[in-house]
């Protein structure tokens, strides 16, 4: 039997069904669905509905589907918006459809608690995944083949991605952007949504204490001047100054509100610096390298490939405009 090609990445799917969790159905739409020509190229985007006719959101909503599950049999990224119910195993159609989208190449990615929809199709078996942080506790009792990790933003695994709940699934769909397109788009649709362009998958999902009174826990002044000097040797020490904090004072407050280390939100900001110009410039490695902060090129390519999987070469190739 010939074997079918690979599906295209471009051709976008989003579930919907009766009790649709509209908040996580409008991110998707939101990132993939809308017309953006000066952006080629772009995604082409459709409803893949469970259930046909007149349905409700989960608020209340009503609306009317046009199209059926039809719409996966050659979708190359599959979205899920979350799930009616946890305790409801998801139709077999479905499941089916998502086995063999999987099957021929395609990308599977949910939203919020639809990691249960993706548990019970069997493809996230033996692999790391999350969900919302009040469901993790069941996804990994009732699947215990999967490695939970209750408290992240979302995670890839190449052709399975799960998301923790709504908001992280705005992190998502950038980060799907961003691989696909670079840096300086998803910037620029995350500009449109006004988020942050970029929060670390590994980030915590939510932080007891994110805010205070106290001037201290203000960081945000501090973070843009850093952002703004990252071709200067920065140090743990060196930004606790700009902030006027100890060392170990600047340390705590800053895992607190940003749900990571001050080095791991440095390195960041200075791969994501890298892209950008890789993107945009015509600029050596090595002149990169020091306008963002690292020893050396090779310092440069070792750090970026362990982050972005490619080496800044190939990723200028793919993405420089």
């Amino acid at each position: 039997m010939k074997k079918k090609p690979k599906r295209n990445p471009w051709n976008v799917a989003v579930l919907a069904y009766d009790g649709l969790s509209l908040f996580e159905y409008a991110i998707v739409g939101e990132v993939f669905g809308l017309h953006r020509p000066e952006i080629t190229p772009w995604y082409q985007f459709r409803i893949a509905s469970l259930d046909m006719g007149k349905l409700r959101s989960n608020s209340g909503l009503q609306f009317m589907a046009t199209g059926g599950l039809q719409a996966l049999d050659d979708a190359g990224t599959i979205l899920l918006p979350g799930w009616r119910d946890t305790n409801e195993t998801p139709p077999k159609s479905l499941l089916e459809k998502l086995r063999i989208a999987h099957d021929e190449g395609a990308r599977i990615g949910s939203i919020c608690n639809a990691a249960f929809i993706l548990a019970e199709a069997g493809l996230l078996d033996g692999k790391r995944a999350t969900t919302h942080w009040r469901c993790a506790d069941a996804l990994a009792q009732r699947f215990p083949k999967i490695e939970v990790a209750p408290d992240v933003l979302y995670i890839d695994c190449g052709q399975v991605l799960t998301s923790a709940g709504s908001a992280a699934g705005i992190d998502l769909c950038l980060h799907i952007v961003r691989n696909d397109c670079g840096v300086s788009v998803a910037n620029t649709i995350a500009r449109r949504l006004v988020v942050p362009p970029h929060r670390s998958g590994g980030q915590k999902q939510f932080i007891l204490s994110p805010v205070r009174d106290s001037p201290e826990a203000s960081l945000s002044k501090t973070l843009d001047a850093i952002r703004s000097t990252l071709a200067e040797p920065h140090t743990v020490t060196s930004m606790a100054k700009t902030a006027g904090l100890a060392p170990r004072t600047f340390a705590r407050h800053f895992s607190k509100m940003n749900g990571t280390t001050p080095y791991v939100w440095l390195l960041n900001e200075r791969i994501r610096r890298a892209q950008s110009l890789l993107e945009t410039t015509a600029l050596t490695i090595d002149e990169i390298a020091e306008a963002c902060g690292f020893t050396d090129a090779q310092a440069l390519r070792l750090r970026f490939r362990q982050l972005i999987g490619t080496p800044p070469s190939v990723y200028r190739k793919t993405f420089h405009h």
